[in-house]
């Protein structure tokens, strides 16, 4: 079981601008930094990784899915980049293990990356489609970054999480295999698509099976869905994975679709009933909440798959497989 978002519940906190930027020094406006409120509000972020393992999580995410110097940079905050993944990996780390050696079961710490704000398939001015904001070796370092400060603060794996862009995802990982080889250790990785529109494609154009393919040669140790739309329409794309990878998967949907306000208005018992299907029929190992879930959708899920047997991993067939934005296979 995995848990829910921050940034939910870092609203739900009603910070001030002040709160956000407490004692950092940085002079721009900082509301809405959710990754900044590591450093500046850490009783925070303690308070809601706790509810989420009361809830019943096992794998708990850190709060950096912006903590990368792209994203940072829209708030002057570049050079806090390695503070504040190392203190986010740190806070969820201490939280596990205080709860570990209270009831003995175990629990994972997943170091979140974000997709960034720029995209290196597409370009941001229609009249210049050739030109990108950033190359794909820029984009590589500051995932590697990111990633070496969250297992420095004890990550257990790295979580490329909300893929809109395949090409971002695969600068990640090599970002990772890089770190791989400077420690001498094996990096899991946990790699998370999300999709775009209801035919199941992400923003760079790749299917579910399509981006399966271009990212399978990394090995992860999960593939999963994220965000996208709610359980209920998410549900196709996930029998897809289902079917197509050979790897444990998981999937955290949004809690529904948002309102014309922006928010969620799902409630737990529905969420839980779509999520709870896909464990039922097979399709998921891990399960949890993405955009607008909350401790309360997070401990109605876990109930709802506390007696599901795990799915059992696909063996798949010796072929070729490659992926324009559609899938290719060679048969033998």
């Amino acid at each position: 079981m995995k848990d829910g978002p921050y940034g939910t519940a870092i609203q739900a906190e009603n910070l001030t601008e002040e709160q956000y930027k407490g004692d950092s020094g940085l002079t721009m406006d900082q509301k809405g930094n959710n990754d900044l409120v590591n450093l500046t509000q850490p009783h925070v972020i303690r308070k809601i990784c706790d509810s989420y393992i009361d809830a019943g999580a096992v794998v708990l995410a850190t709060n950096t899915f912006n903590a990368n110097r792209i994203s940072q940079a829209d708030y002057g905050a570049e050079h806090l980049v390695h503070e504040i993944n190392l203190s986010a990996a740190k806070i969820i780390r201490r939280a596990c293990d205080d709860a570990t050696a209270k009831d003995g079961k175990e629990r994972f710490v997943c170091g979140a990356m974000g997709p960034t704000n720029k995209t290196l398939s597409l370009s941001p001015d229609v009249e210049d489609p050739g030109y990108r904001e950033v190359t794909f070796d820029h984009v590589k370092e500051v995932y590697k970054e990111q990633a070496a400060a969250l297992l420095e603060g004890g990550c257990d794996f790295i979580l490329i999480e909300t893929v809109f862009d395949t090409l971002n995802c695969k600068a990640a990982i090599v970002g990772v295999k890089e770190l791989e080889m400077e420690r001498g250790a094996d990096v899991p990785m946990f790699i998370s698509m999300t999709v775009t529109d209801m035919s199941g494609r992400n923003l760079s154009g790749h299917t579910v099976e399509a981006f399966w393919n271009t990212i399978r040669h990394a090995r992860p140790a999960a593939m999963g869905l994220n965000c996208s739309f709610g359980a209920e329409g998410l549900r196709p794309h996930v029998q897809t994975l289902a079917e197509t990878a050979d790897t444990l998967l998981f999937a955290y949907p949004n809690a529904g679709l948002p309102n014309d306000l922006g928010e969620y208005d799902e409630p737990p018992e529905t969420t839980a009933k779509f999520v709870s299907a896909w464990a039922r029929e097979g399709y998921v190992n891990i399960v949890g909440g993405c955009c607008g879930t909350t401790p309360a959708h997070i401990a109605a899920i876990a109930q709802s798959v506390r007696d599901v047997k795990p799915r059992m991993k696909n063996e798949a067939e010796p072929a070729m497989r490659l992926a324009g934005l559609d899938p290719f296979k060679i048969a033998s």
